[in-house]
């Protein structure tokens, strides 16, 4: 039996396709269109994921849609009438959208499925979804489940609890009251893309001071002891405004918001240090809470907000739970996973074998390309190569970083999710001081403080980090241990990016200003060849970690074909490209047209 999930309309369309409960292929829309969130229905990922079990629209038994469209309509047109006349400019312009697209979701999806399928179509509650996403493909026969997003219907968080293949949700937390809409607005305010620079406040919190907490607790949001929360709506404009904040939020904190592109300022990363600091309480409470209420020994997560890595961590390691199982693709791309995983479980009562591990397969869930089809590329276009076997290839490519060369490594299945976990990353040296500032400014196009992922053979990862449990997914921060620490000066007057410059760790290129690093365990079985590369790099240099990114530049997404990752590499200054088991090194490639305008495009100052 074929089960057919879909995330569309909102943020991150992607597909999942189950088979007899099993995930089969999972992707998202943005790798095949190339337009970054892509929320449009995702006719590409669904094609490949039918591809990928070789079967056609006909041969789907069930669709699963994640979210409940008539009841966000309900939540919205509320709001509107609350908020009325103030909101009317907000409602003229989303009503078209929901009257051609939005209120017609069953016609969408079967015009997106050519007509074809004769499926059953089910609908998931939005939070739902994201529970199930957690708790179903866990190695949890019963869990604590934690949802936090901005919004889907009317919930912002849930709390819910898992019991083999029987998933409640026991309490929620309704909108306009959101922890990821308070996060959103500080994206907002200090000058970030919402939806999508929210990770970027995280990254830059550690440069600042929360010297705003106070005021954020006292004007913008009242936290109770179980987690639980109420926002002074005065100070926010989402619920019926173009914008998130509001005057009042402006003259809170001393002026508009800051123009995107436009320096940073030392007050930017103080109202990234305070907002963190509020989510990291509020996350921390309710999973206290959630411990209470369930009583149940494990937790697991979803949400945009549980991609909040750094909060994540400190729930780990104050030991709440016994572990923390988080799904890879915590945002609305893995809604289309729990509500198929829903439809497989709760709606065809199937039961369900917790995995010794967990049933996402690493996230190595997208498409792959066989290597004679990147041999056949490559002579198509006169680039020159070595086709290596997995152990050649493993000592090269860790040979060539220990040289201090920076590579693009494109192998295996595509990640399903934000992170790249080394199928489709850029990796490189995380001894060299100097190598952040490399891929930030000449392969990323990116803001400089933005910090990179270590990643490290899990069987020597308490050797360099105080992380008490795997993190296959790179969500979860913690600290660098003590034996690997670097004194620094002491210096007052060394602030913001400036921190940058100070060497902290034996591993400086991923250790972040407050000694963090957002780590991803390897082990043979889930990670094959990168664990291979990783394996051969500590043979040869003695160091088990090495600097992991995803390959991509700035405001692009995740590389997914073999063009794409070639183009990514000659436009770029990357020093090496693996497709598959080819070897490519930039000197003697054929010079592409265009490479020095495409890279001032992207420059930063």
């Amino acid at each position: 039996m074929y089960i057919l999930g879909i995330s569309a309309f909102y943020h991150d369309s992607a597909a999942t396709l189950l088979r007899d409960g099993l995930i089969i292929a999972a992707a998202q829309e943005e790798r095949f269109t190339r337009i970054k969130h892509d929320r449009n229905f995702p006719i590409h990922a669904i094609r490949y994921c039918l591809q990928e079990a070789k079967i056609d629209y006909k041969d789907i038994d069930h669709v699963a849609y994640y979210d409940k469209p008539l009841l966000t309509f309900d939540r919205l047109m509320e709001t509107w009438f609350a908020y009325a006349p103030r909101g009317f400019r907000s409602f003229s312009m989303a009503l078209p959208v929901w009257l051609h697209e939005k209120l017609f979701i069953p016609r969408e999806i079967e015009k997106g499925l050519h007509n074809e399928c004769d499926g059953e179509l089910s609908f998931m509650r939005h939070h739902q979804s994201h529970a199930a996403s957690a708790f179903y493909p866990s190695p949890f026969q019963e869990a604590a489940v934690l949802t936090i997003d901005g919004v889907g219907e009317w919930s912002t968080t849930t709390i819910g609890l898992g019991q083999k293949n029987r998933l409640r949700l026991l309490k929620d937390i309704q909108f306009p009251h959101s922890l990821g809409l308070l996060y959103s607005a500080f994206t907002y305010y200090t000058g970030f893309r919402v939806n999508s620079g929210e990770y970027k406040v995280m990254g830059l919190a550690p440069y600042g001071r929360p010297i705003y907490y106070d005021k954020i607790v006292k004007n913008l949001i009242d936290i109770k002891e179980d987690g639980s929360f109420w926002m002074n709506m005065q100070y926010f404009n989402y619920a019926q405004g173009l914008t998130m904040t509001s005057d009042a939020f402006h003259s809170l904190f001393g002026g508009p918001p800051r123009q995107p592109e436009s320096p940073l300022t030392q007050r930017e990363m103080n109202l990234a240090a305070s907002v963190q600091k509020v989510c990291e309480e509020v996350m921390l409470k309710l999973a206290r809470y959630a411990r209470t209420v369930t009583g149940a020994d494990y937790l697991t997560m979803a949400g945009g907000c549980a991609l909040n890595c750094v909060a994540n961590g400190i729930i780990s390691r104050e030991k709440i739970f016994k572990k923390l199982f988080i799904q890879p693709a915590a945002g609305d791309a893995g809604g289309s996973m729990g509500a198929a995983l829903l439809t497989w479980h709760e709606l065809l009562d199937h039961p369900r074998i917790a995995a010794s591990g967990d049933h996402m397969q690493g996230g190595y869930l997208g498409p792959q390309t066989p290597t004679d089809e990147v041999e056949a590329y490559l002579q198509s276009i006169q680039a020159p190569y070595a086709a290596l076997s997995d152990t050649d290839l493993a000592d090269q490519v860790a040979e060539k970083a220990a040289q201090g060369l920076v590579i693009g490594f494109f192998y295996g299945r595509m990640e399903f999710g934000p992170r790249a976990l080394g199928a489709r990353s850029i990796i490189g040296d995380a001894r060299d001081p100097r190598m952040q500032a490399t891929m930030n400014l000449k392969i990323k196009f990116r803001e400089s403080f933005r910090p990179f992922a270590p990643i490290v053979l899990e069987e020597y990862a308490h050797d360099y980090f105080d992380l008490d449990q795997e993190s296959p997914y790179m969500l979860l921060v913690c600290p660098v241990s003590g034996p690997q620490r670097k004194t620094v000066s002491s210096d007052t007057s060394v602030f913001g990016i400036e921190q940058l410059n100070q060497i902290r760790s034996t591993i400086p290129a991923v250790t972040h200003v407050d000694y963090s690093a957002r780590v991803q365990t390897l082990t043979r079985p889930r990670n094959g060849m990168i664990y291979d590369v990783v394996k051969a790099f500590h043979r040869q240099t003695g160091c088990p970690v090495m600097i992991n990114t995803s390959f991509n530049i700035r405001g692009e997404p995740i590389v997914n074909t073999i063009q794409e990752a070639y183009r990514c590499f000659m436009l770029t200054e990357m020093d090496v490209l693996v497709l598959q088991n080819c070897l490519l090194v930039k000197a003697g490639q054929p010079m592409m047209v265009g490479a020095e305008i495409y890279q001032k495009q992207f420059k930063l100052d």
